[in-house]
């Protein structure tokens, strides 16, 4: 692992957390997150992570989310949807088969930006080798939320590859998801997750290939 490259986030993120205001990072337990939020608690063991618990998450997810949460002691905040799955279900029928877009703005977005507006400053393990969509990627920007209220949002690890990462969480001796051995690449919720169709872009296992995101890192202006 390139020492540089953890140098480099390590200040990152301790210029910005000496810089104040209230301050999370979200993960979703894949292999950068896990790293990011490695590093920033061991600067702050206290900060806020913040978990999208859509419902749909996959057994191993949330069993590895747990796992982590009692090894690194988090301070986890689980953030959800204000209707169940089978409250929505009830009224508008499988969304993630029908309207994934409206699934994932209900599930993902409306909960996050809700949850982000407690704070100031939101660390993201973003990469810009992720996907054509984050290619230009900055490791600080300012992100805003519907009510207009502006976030700090803060990426340390947009310079890091794929290998980076997993090399860094082998040398810290920190273990992955199980899905990672089956062969999925970039994991998030179960109905809408499969193995990626195209080995060079990691995150074409997402939604069917039919779309890269799914709208919590689109600004809403």
């Amino acid at each position: 692992m390139d020492a540089q490259l953890v140098l480099e986030a390590d200040q990152v993120i301790a210029e910005v957390l000496a810089a104040g205001g209230a301050q999370c990072v979200t993960s979703s337990f894949q292999t950068e997150c896990v790293a990011l939020v490695h590093l920033i608690t061991r600067q702050r063991p206290d900060i806020p992570v913040l978990f999208l618990d859509t419902g749909y998450h996959f057994a191993e997810t949330y069993a590895y989310r747990d796992q982590m949460t009692q090894r690194l002691n988090l301070n986890l905040v689980n953030l959800a949807a204000r209707q169940s799955v089978a409250e929505q279900e009830a009224q508008f029928g499988i969304l993630n088969q029908t309207a994934p877009d409206r699934c994932c703005h209900l599930r993902k977005v409306e909960p996050l930006f809700a949850g982000l507006s407690d704070y100031d400053v939101w660390f993201t393990a973003l990469r810009r080798d992720q996907s054509p969509t984050r290619a230009n990627l900055r490791v600080q920007d300012h992100f805003p939320l519907p009510g207009g209220k502006k976030l700090l949002k803060v990426s340390p690890l947009a310079a890091w590859t794929a290998k980076d990462v997993w090399q860094y969480l082998k040398e810290q001796g920190i273990p992955v998801l199980s899905l990672y051995d089956r062969g999925y690449s970039s994991i998030g919720c179960e109905p809408c997750t499969s193995l990626p169709v195209d080995p060079n872009q990691p995150r074409s296992g997402r939604w069917a290939g039919q779309k890269l995101e799914c709208g919590i890192h689109i600004a809403t202006e």
